[in-house]
């Protein structure tokens, strides 16, 4: 068994999956940090899709999108944690 087989039968239905789990995770969090947390979990599995992708099909330069979109998702999570943090001051 080869990296792209394993990538292909392996990794990339485990990555469904999760996708699908921490998509119910999202619609049934009783709390907005649950929301936030499961939203956060969704752009780093896409990541991994995008790494996944950019390995089987050779194509390097998806790997400069998965970086900026885990920049993004950082910064969305920071934010997040900003408004909860100023919505629960007296």
């Amino acid at each position: 068994m080869t990296l792209l087989d394993f990538i292909y039968y392996f990794v990339l239905p485990v990555l469904s999956i999760s996708i699908l789990l921490i998509f119910i995770r999202f619609l049934m969090g009783p709390k907005m940090v649950d929301r936030i947390i499961a939203l956060d979990l969704i752009i780093t599995t896409g990541i991994g899709f995008i790494s996944a992708y950019s390995i089987l099909y050779n194509q390097p330069t998806l790997l400069d999108v998965a970086m900026i979109l885990a920049l993004i998702a950082f910064l969305g999570t920071v934010a997040f944690t900003y408004y909860i943090q100023q919505k629960n001051k007296p």
